[in-house]
């Protein structure tokens, strides 16, 4: 393919049909109209593309869900704005209901022509309701959004319609026609050029069943000789999952890079990458140690250095296994989507991947890895009673009996940089999926109920303070519930972002001081309490917590603006030293 669209909302349309053709869509019904000119353009254009035109939208529907019926194959709806889009409602509750695969293209409005009288506008967004698997909202095409946006949304699209239909709402903005409007040709050709010259889909879905052809795949675009694989461990699901991603590292010769959730990190095995957040803050490091191939187990990482970096990568194959087939893909580079089990797809891979990398570079990581262990002890030991501290003390004090919760903002991402690997082997929980603060003491309290297992919880003041009334689930705990509240009365994320560069209403409005104390929280619920103000002092508080049945709410005062000083302290130590070594 060619970037030769005459300008922007063609070449988003152009993009759109060719990747739904090579996903294997070969039915276009398309319904004139104006709104929808660079979607049916981009249809005529492409000498693949079967293209039936109709003047009435309802019987175009039927005349796609029939072709689907007979075929199995999704076949795509093209329309204008308004009511057509509503003509289709009755092909599409049909589809819905008897899993016939579909896919809607409706064309629409800018943003700034809904809900102001503007012709033929309507509120297309979820028209359909529940009726279809999905539903996207495009935006108007735009120079600052990547094309590998365009062409991951159709993959994603594509994916979901396998059950039944699903409904892309298209925004375009003026010129609707194939005027010529100049974009940026160079930067777009050299972003997807390998998408370019592939022939194939950018992100490949696969179910289990499939899995196997696309491992034959994988073997087909590894180079042939040794490659530079990592693996990547986010969140899983207990030490079973664990042990089946160790076995493909050990079988592959590649390190492990491994988020704190990923039930690796405590007590982690030498082949285990326990500090990549610290090994990325060295531009050096990153540069020389950018991988080839990966393979990532679970969902998203805690970590945004280490996302950001193997997007930056742009590693030949990039495999993302978790189970559904949900778009898994914030840095757009994902190639290979599975849709499996973690066993499933350790056992595919492991014979294909044996021995595939260079024993010098799993040492490389070792050694880097050792290295940062070393130089973050120091000072981390000379900040007694910081957040990093706490982190270390705990994750290396964690009886082996207990699961540990980490609260999200600040606790989850000092977890996944300053977590001890000398402790014991332990599961760890965290709310990732909308990663908000909500809920958290009631999240913990469920794991601890589920597991009847003692459980310690770290947490920052705000989350406490949102869930307040959730300690009336603990207090009267059979098994240990050990709390250690984070107090830097307010949001100390918040500190860490570029909005802190501005001062003017920063406390007040993102800093959100309370002036609260935890104390009487406790009283309130019976909860056993302590404010350790020594090192000594908190060890001695946890140990005891962690020995008694009940709960017990351990508040350790810090202060936000001396936490982000301490944080780039141990940084710049941690970067000088890789930078040394890489």
């Amino acid at each position: 393919m060619k970037i030769d669209a005459p300008n922007l909302n063609h070449l988003w349309a152009q993009l759109m049909i060719e990747e739904l053709i090579r996903n294997g869509v070969t039915h276009f019904f398309v319904a004139p109209g104006s709104r929808s000119s660079p979607l049916a353009l981009a249809v005529a254009g492409n000498k693949r593309a079967k293209m039936i035109v109709h003047f009435d939208e309802r019987g175009l529907a039927f005349a796609a869900l029939g072709c689907a019926r007979a075929t199995g194959i999704p076949a795509a709806v093209i329309t204008t704005s308004g009511t057509a889009v509503g003509n289709l409602f009755p092909a599409v509750i049909e589809a819905s209901m008897d899993h016939v695969p579909m896919i809607l293209l409706s064309a629409d409005r800018p943003p700034e022509l809904r809900d102001c009288g503007a012709n033929q506008a309507i509120d297309q967004v979820k028209i359909f309701g529940d009726y279809v698997r999905w539903f996207f909202d495009v935006p108007c095409p735009d120079e600052k959004i990547s094309p590998r946006f365009v062409l991951t949304t159709i993959d994603q699209t594509f994916a979901r319609a396998a059950t039944g239909p699903v409904h892309l709402n298209c925004q375009y903005r003026e010129p609707l026609a194939p005027e010529s409007l100049e974009f940026d040709r160079k930067r777009i050709a050299d972003d997807l050029k390998k998408w370019m010259q592939s022939g194939v889909p950018f992100t490949r879905y696969a179910s289990p069943m499939q899995m196997t052809v696309h491992c034959h795949l994988i073997e087909d675009i590894l180079p042939r000789a040794k490659i530079r694989g990592l693996i990547v461990a986010a969140g899983l699901t207990g030490s079973h999952e664990a042990a089946a991603v160790l076995e493909l590292a050990n079988d592959a010769g590649w390190p492990v890079m491994a988020d704190i959730r990923s039930s690796l990190r405590l007590g982690a095995e030498n082949r285990v990458i326990s500090r990549g957040d610290h090994l990325l803050l060295s531009e050096k490091f990153a540069a020389t140690h950018a991988p080839e191939v990966v393979v990532q187990f679970g969902t998203r990482l805690v970590s945004k250095r280490i996302q950001e970096w193997i997007n930056r990568s742009r590693p030949k194959v990039y495999a993302v296994v978790a189970p559904g087939i949900d778009r898994i893909d914030a840095g757009l580079a994902v190639t290979h989507r599975w849709s499996a089990d973690v066993h499933w797809a350790s056992r595919c891979l492991r014979p294909r991947l044996k021995n595939s990398s260079p024993a010098s570079w799993l040492r490389s990581w070792q050694r880097a890895d050792a290295r940062v262990e070393e130089e973050l002890s120091a000072p981390i030991e000379r900040h007694p009673l910081s957040e990093p501290w706490i982190i270390d003390v705990v994750t290396r004090f964690l009886p082996s009996e207990h699961r540990i919760f980490l609260s999200s903002s600040m606790p989850v991402r000092d977890a996944d940089m300053y977590a001890s690997r000398h402790g014991v082997t332990a599961g760890v929980f965290a709310n990732r999926g909308a990663s908000g603060i909500d809920g958290t003491v009631a999240s913990a309290a469920g794991v601890a109920i589920a597991n009847s297992s003692p459980v310690t919880l770290l947490i920052g003041d705000l989350a406490l303070l949102h869930d307040l009334n959730s300690l009336a689930l603990i207090r009267e705990a059979k098994q240990p519930f050990v709390i250690v509240a984070i107090n830097n009365n307010g949001g100390g994320i918040f500190s860490f972002l570029s909005v802190a560069q501005f001062p003017k209403n920063f406390e007040k409005i993102f800093g959100t001081p309370h002036g609260l104390g935890l104390e009487n929280a406790a009283k309130m619920f019976g909860i056993e309490y302590a404010q350790p103000k020594t090192a000594k002092d908190f060890e001695s508080a946890y140990r005891d917590a962690c020995r008694r049945n009940g709960a017990t709410l351990i508040e350790v005062r810090t202060n936000r603006e001396e936490n982000l000083r301490i944080h780039r302290e141990i940084q710049a130590a941690v970067k000088k030293a890789v930078d040394k070594q890489a």
